[in-house]
């Protein structure tokens, strides 16, 4: 096989390429005239996130003394752009360099780009039209009508879809998932029982591993399908960051956007209560040691910056695969300028 610096392999991907430059520009274009700031913050973290299923590469640095200690490359900004919130900026941005270990493929890359950006003092919907008003610039910025990919297609200038996923688990699976929750805990038994029908449940999954089961196999690929699909209110025990909604404590305040199946952004009404993310960091930590037998620090800074930010919503996304259907590549290696290290 050619390398991938080869001119001929090269020049099929220039086209991508030259797209991905127009969308950048106008990304930043778009959160210019909302009144944001880009920032930039550091790659190396104390901790990478405290997210279950989540692996990030470590590192050794050496300080001036000869002292030795480990850090993590960042699997997101988010810890870093909180802390920006705490210390009072309010709108805020950054195209972020991240990395992601035990993951690759048409979707995956294990370092990519992410577009995270946060309002504070706004609530959770300002985010959500936000990021479809930065797909639909994208796919202006790259002359796209439609998104398409495998097979679905999706109008980026529609209105989008607006769909809890309580919804989406009836419409698609016959789930009533909030029957499942009793305040704000899973029942596992009770979505295995009604689950069992739509998936293979393992007598070692817990409620996040059957929901997720249902989700992906069955909610998924049915979203973003002619218009774009905003679904949200997400069952508590998978809020991660997001606080809960102060109308059903069964939900939170998360969302994501979907596009032809394809998950594109993950936003939060961001929780802002310290002692809640650390019991919600310290769950999570304790089932990544029992599945994957490690698990990583707490960023106590991060912890306290949370107790100090102000109200605030955030979203990432996924900006290689933006430009991947905005520029109608079908694959993420072909909007990205170099592949990953030691692949050809």
């Amino acid at each position: 096989m050619t390398s991938w610096w080869d001119r001929n392999r090269y020049a099929d991907k220039r086209p991508f390429l030259e797209k991905r430059a127009l969308i950048t520009d106008r990304i930043r274009q778009f959160f210019k005239a909302e009144g944001f700031v880009e920032v930039e913050t550091p790659v190396l973290q104390v901790s990478p996130g405290n997210e279950i299923h989540l692996h990030a590469p470590t590192t050794e640095l050496t300080a001036g003394d000869g002292t030795r200690f480990r850090r993590y490359l960042r699997t997101s900004p988010e810890f870093a752009l909180k802390k920006l919130l705490a210390a009072g900026e309010d709108r805020i941005f950054e195209l972020a360099r991240v990395f992601r270990d035990r993951e690759r493929g048409d979707l995956h890359l294990p370092e990519f780009t992410m577009l995270e950006w946060y309002r504070a003092g706004s609530p959770y919907t300002a985010v959500m039209a936000d990021t479809c008003a930065v797909a639909a610039s994208a796919a202006d910025a790259a002359g796209t009508k439609v998104f398409a990919f495998r097979g679905r297609t999706a109008d980026p200038f529609a209105e989008a879809e607006r769909l809890t996923v309580a919804e989406a688990f009836s419409r698609y699976a016959g789930i009533e998932l909030l029957a499942t929750i009793e305040g704000s805990q899973g029942n596992r038994d009770a979505l295995a029982q009604v689950a069992r029908r739509a998936v293979r449940v393992a007598d070692d999954d817990d409620w996040s591993d059957i929901f997720s089961k249902v989700l992906t196999e069955h909610v998924e690929p049915k979203l973003g399908q002619g218009r774009m699909t905003l679904l949200h209110e997400y069952p508590a025990p998978e809020s991660a960051l997001a606080r809960l909604a102060g109308n059903d404590p069964r939900v939170s305040e998360r969302f994501e956007l979907y596009a032809c199946g394809v998950e594109l952004a993950n936003g939060f009404g961001e929780l802002t209560d310290a002692v809640e993310q650390r019991r919600r960091f310290e769950m999570a930590m304790d089932e990544k040691q029992r599945r994957y037998g490690e698990r990583y620090p707490l960023d106590e800074d991060f912890l306290a910056a949370v107790g100090a930010m102000p109200a605030a919503s955030g979203v990432a996304m996924g900006f290689d695969r933006l430009v991947m259907l905005a520029a109608g590549a079908i694959r993420i290696d072909q909007v990205v300028w170099m592949p990953p290290s030691a692949e050809a």
